[in-house]
């Protein structure tokens, strides 16, 4: 990665998505408040309970740095977060944007780190750190791009935990493009943490906001690869990610999360791939087998996630 002139405006906002998770958030919020990285901490509830929105504001509402907002319905992950990145740049005049999940922990120096990179590269639209995991470690949060195929397997909990690593030669990078260096491009990022020119993601077209939850990562790739931008991983700065925390407290049921996320994938299979309809009925199957083994597990074995 050859390093270009910095850019002038470096000014740098933080959006947080929250939905009737404000403790979370809160704690949050406090936790980054006073990084000097951020000029600007922009939490956006996404129509939460009114005693959700209430504690958000007695609790955040007075901090200098905060802004809040309240989106009028909820759209879903990339509509809110659209809300956020879109009122940093026109009313706060931010160059760079942190999307954060409340339930992500980073420092100041990762920050500060990300948006250099995003500096000194000007054809980088979005970078990310490397995520840790509380129970499965060190993640490898920067993929490539597939096809339907690939796409497919990696929807099934069972598939995404077997096949995706007997094949991950073919559907991934391979370990030797990550060895001995400091930040590599990749496709695509995790969600949860990542750092946008803000101004080339509009220009984009932001994220779909067709799409509730799930998916949005691939999307937003194809998105930014269509015009030109390039997506980082930073291998030498992690953040922990307390997976799904937020998500389990908003749809709490698994098979209810889970149908999401094919209602989701369909979308982006459909509109982004462009698949047929031989594919679209082996989408279907292979969805409604998920179904059935989540299905058994809870109600058989009783593991309700």
């Amino acid at each position: 990665m050859a390093a270009g002139r910095p850019e002038k405006n470096s000014r740098t906002s933080c959006v947080i998505l929250n939905y009737n998770d404000s403790r979370t958030t809160v704690e949050q919020v406090r936790r980054i408040c006073g990084y000097p990285s951020l000029d600007a901490i922009v939490v956006v509830d996404n129509a939460s309970a009114a005693e959700d929105w209430e504690n958000l504001q007695l609790s955040v509402g007075g901090i200098e740095k905060v802004r809040l907002i309240r989106a009028e319905r909820n759209g879903g992950y990339g509509a809110g977060n659209n809300i956020g990145i879109r009122y940093s740049v026109r009313e706060l005049g931010a160059r760079y944007v942190l999307i954060a999940n409340p339930d992500t922990v980073f420092s100041d120096i990762c920050v500060k780190n990300l948006r250099r990179i995003l500096e000194n590269h000007r054809e980088a639209a979005a970078a990310a750190p490397v995520m840790i995991d509380p129970v499965f470690g060190r993640q490898r949060n920067g993929w490539k791009l597939t096809g339907f195929w690939g796409s497919l397997i990696k929807t099934g909990p069972v598939c995404r935990r077997t096949l995706c690593r007997l094949l991950a030669g073919r559907l991934d990078y391979p370990e030797s493009y990550f060895e001995g260096k400091k930040a590599v491009w990749v496709d695509s990022v995790h969600g949860s943490l990542l750092m946008t020119d803000a101004a080339k993601m509009l220009e984009c077209g932001g994220y779909d906001e067709h799409v509730f939850l799930y998916n949005e990562e691939d999307i937003l790739a194809r998105r930014l690869k269509a015009g030109g931008w390039k997506t980082a991983l930073l291998l030498t700065q992690t953040y922990r990610h307390e997976h799904s925390a937020s998500i389990s407290k908003s749809v709490k049921r698994s098979l209810d999360r889970q149908r999401l996320r094919h209602q989701s994938a369909m979308y982006y299979y459909q509109e982004y791939l462009h698949i047929n309809w031989l594919e679209r009925l082996a989408a279907r199957c292979f969805f409604a087998a998920i179904l059935g083994e989540i299905w058994f597990c809870r109600s058989v074995l009783k593991m309700e996630g």
